[in-house]
């Protein structure tokens, strides 16, 4: 576990979490808690695959080859209890450019789609972008946590006649894992009244226990006929840049449908680096992400004292998954826009604006600890001085 406390330098790397904060708040010197990616180096096994396909020299087109197809179908049924086919595995550069196809596969141009507020940003600008009707169903807090509005839900549904709901399974930024039961009732809903739902699990293995991960479609016989999933390696294991993420269909109408709109725009061909890197990570990749889950764990931990004890104004929803933590600064009175200010002028520290989540999020923030506790702490406290 020492890996996870070292301490690497980003800067000039040409990085985005580090490289690009200048440029965006006209600020030196800001810390970065930001980008969804870790501060932490790829797995050993993961990085030699890497280094021994750059040695090959050549770097032409290649195919998925069955060995990808084998460790993926062993990875989802050993984790997730989850058993997929091989015909039913598709592959895109990434969860969001999927989005976007499946948007245009299954809807038409003014169609209403229906996500959670708050909810990861891209979800909103894919249906808008696409020119259909984004509707935003708000989720509701229990005990510090959020929870799905299904009697607004299906008044949504009907009024709007929507088509097409973006699940975030787990939920970003919230970091809930929703359970098998919550899914079923939300799934037979959606069955209802003919609803498409596309389940982002891209979060599907950085799960706390005792909460367990349920795959949507896995939830009853029949949710497969009416959803499809994506998925990736690359937040698990850090490896964004490598750019590979899967598609789950089991319904092969939908399937052929999405294989279609891939094929008209082009998206049909993956990056070698991003076969290589998944499938070392699904083979080689267990005990890392055991250990990584307990530091993540411990970071939580202590952002959640650090606050109880320096910061009591800021409130915090413990994730159950992800490594991101929704924090509630309502309490001071701030606009998003005097909140922001202040964290990037005086503080000089980074976290991704609430508001950019959806009307809900606003005085909110998301924090990002998959960093070393060094840098961790370092941003706590830069986030207090904000506020002194």
């Amino acid at each position: 576990m020492v890996e996870f406390d070292t301490v690497y330098n980003r800067r000039n790397t040409n990085c985005s979490k580090w490289d690009s904060i200048k440029d965006t708040y006209g600020e030196d010197g800001l810390l970065p808690l930001w980008i969804a990616d870790m501060d932490f180096k790829a797995n050993t096994p993961v990085l030699e695959a890497l280094k021994k396909t750059a040695e090959q020299g050549i770097l032409g087109y290649s195919p998925a080859p069955d060995s990808l197809y084998e460790a993926i179908q062993d990875w989802q049924k050993r984790h997730h209890d989850y058993s997929i086919s091989k015909e039913a595995i598709l592959f895109n550069s990434g969860v969001v450019p999927s989005l976007s196809l499946a948007i245009q596969a299954y809807t038409e141009p003014g169609d209403a789609v229906l996500i959670h507020d708050p909810v990861y940003p891209p979800f909103a600008k894919v249906v808008e972008q696409n020119n259909r009707k984004l509707v935003r169903s708000q989720l509701l807090i229990d005990q510090e946590h959020f929870i799905m509005d299904l009697d607004t839900l299906e008044k949504q549904i009907v009024a709007e006649n929507i088509r097409l709901f973006i699940l975030c399974n787990p939920h970003n930024p919230g970091g809930r894992v929703w359970t098998k039961s919550e899914l079923e009732a939300f799934g037979k809903l959606c069955a209802k009244y003919d609803v498409l739902v596309i389940s982002d699990e891209i979060h599907q293995d950085l799960i706390f226990a005792p909460n367990v991960f349920t795959t949507f479609s896995n939830v009853h016989s029949t949710f497969k006929d009416f959803s499809i999933t994506l998925t990736a390696a690359t937040k698990s294991f850090n490896l964004a840049g490598t750019k590979n993420s899967m598609i789950f269909i089991e319904n092969p109408d939908l399937r052929k449908k999405f294989i279609d709109a891939q094929e008209r725009n082009f998206q049909n061909e993956i990056n070698i680096f991003g076969y290589v890197g998944t499938e070392a990570a699904y083979r080689h990749g267990d005990n890392w992400l055991k250990e990584l889950l307990i530091y993540l764990n411990e970071n939580i931990v202590t952002v959640s004292e650090f606050l109880k004890s320096e910061l009591p104004e800021v409130k915090m929803m413990c994730p159950e998954g992800t490594y991101l933590i929704w924090l509630d600064f309502s309490a001071f009175g701030l606009t998003d826009a005097q909140l922001q200010k202040q964290l990037i002028h005086k503080g000089k520290v980074v976290l991704n604006p609430g508001i950019s989540f959806g009307p809900s999020g606003t005085q909110h923030m998301r924090l990002n600890v998959a960093c070393p506790k060094e840098t961790l702490i370092e941003g706590l406290h830069r986030i207090k001085l904000s506020f002194e």
